[in-house]
């Protein structure tokens, strides 16, 4: 709808979103944790792939199909030749939303732009993000089987797998599993701060503290990790992560 329509009082549009997201206000924010996938031969034999990709309707047959690879799984780093920088990653790797696949990790700020920019797609803003949380349980324990994903030492688990880490929007482990970049990039924090408790009893993470004046920003990730415990949860924020920084413990999802 158009600024003048809008200004005569017309009513506003539902937003609509793809089966691979959810609404979150006027944003479209993926429903899960992105995986990576390898396209080979995306702008020819594999140009309907792409363009389901981006339509937000590729499922996991479709990628097989096309002989896709998935990436930044099992602790590894194999996006090149997309480069650390984002160099080298047009029409090379795609973010995929998907429920029951590994999400990836791994990787960096620069990488997870790309693979969201090829799906048609952008990294969320810090804001959009903290929007489209509300409502995902602020973890106590975990159970191991419905809660959010914050107690294992070993990895992140399939995309949806915990029925009760959702967000009111519908969103699934915004909370646990792994950290997610998001847009905004701040002075790296060298330190961690306190939430008040009225906002935050069980304690989020906040690392926001001091602010390192040579070398790179921070781009901030959110939600906290599989290993975070109590520190894991809605409002968990790091601002302490380079941007060119990939790391196991590190992924995000997309939006548009």
């Amino acid at each position: 709808m158009t600024a003048s329509s809008a200004a005569a009082g017309f009513p506003a549009l539902p937003v609509r979103c793809a089966p691979d997201a959810v609404v979150a206000g006027t944003l479209c924010l993926d429903k899960y944790e992105a995986s990576v996938w390898r396209v080979p031969n995306p702008t020819t034999t594999n140009r309907a792939l792409v363009a389901r990709i981006q339509q937000g309707r590729a499922a996991a047959v479709d990628l097989a199909a096309g002989g896709a690879t998935q990436l930044g799984v099992g602790h590894n780093d194999n996006y090149a030749p997309c480069a650390d920088s984002g160099q080298n990653c047009v029409d090379d790797i795609f973010a995929v939303s998907l429920p029951g696949v590994q999400p990836s990790a791994n990787i960096t700020w620069f990488q997870a732009q790309a693979a969201c920019e090829s799906s048609g797609k952008r990294l969320p803003s810090n804001a959009e993000w903290q929007a489209a949380v509300t409502g995902t349980p602020d973890p106590g324990s975990d159970d191991g089987t419905t809660d959010c994903n914050t107690a294992s030492a070993f990895a992140a688990i399939p995309a949806g797998s915990r029925s009760a880490c959702k967000s009111a929007r519908g969103a699934f482990d915004m909370v646990g599993n792994l950290y997610e970049w998001v847009a905004d990039w701040v002075p790296r924090a060298t330190g961690c701060g306190k939430w008040n408790a009225n906002v935050s009893p069980t304690g989020d993470d906040q690392c926001l503290a001091g602010a390192e004046t040579t070398g790179e920003p921070g781009a901030l990730v959110r939600g906290g990790a599989f290993f975070s415990g109590s520190l894991a949860g809605p409002l968990a924020v790091l601002g302490s992560s380079p941007p060119s920084l990939p790391n196991i413990v590190v992924g995000f999802r997309c939006a548009r």
